[in-house]
């Protein structure tokens, strides 16, 4: 992750986010940047810290090896926006994802995100991170 995610305390709840729920899978330590009415927009997960628990607890059995690599955050006030390389299977190119996070007392009070697959051939050399 870049080390611009040091210079604002709301990227670091953040960052500590990602790296509990997705890179060590581990719901428990995730769960103390949730707040306790955690509102979810991504229409595939059910509202709430439940929904959240649900998701992640499938994203854990189903792709065990799934790894998130934040490329870059942006922060303004409550809100951060964070641009995410996920790779769900290990060689694959994975998914582009930009998540909006609002935070409330230092915790991840609201999300939406927008996902892209990354694909094997672009039509140009640019990259999308």
């Amino acid at each position: 992750m870049t080390t611009d995610r040091m210079s604002n305390p709301n990227k670091e709840i953040v960052a500590a986010f990602y790296e509990a729920a997705f890179n060590r899978k581990d719901f428990g330590a995730a769960r103390r940047y949730l707040s306790d009415d955690y509102i979810q927009h991504n229409p595939l997960i059910a509202d709430g810290v439940e929904g959240l628990q649900a998701r992640l607890a499938f994203l854990k059995e189903t792709f065990p090896a799934l790894s998130v690599e934040v490329k870059r955050m942006v922060a303004e006030g409550d809100y951060v926006v964070a641009h995410v390389h996920a790779v769900r299977l290990p060689g694959r190119p994975g998914v582009a994802i930009m998540d909006i996070f609002r935070l409330d007392n230092g915790r991840l009070a609201e999300h939406w995100d927008v996902m892209q697959d990354i694909p094997e051939d672009a039509l140009n050399q640019n990259g999308m991170f």
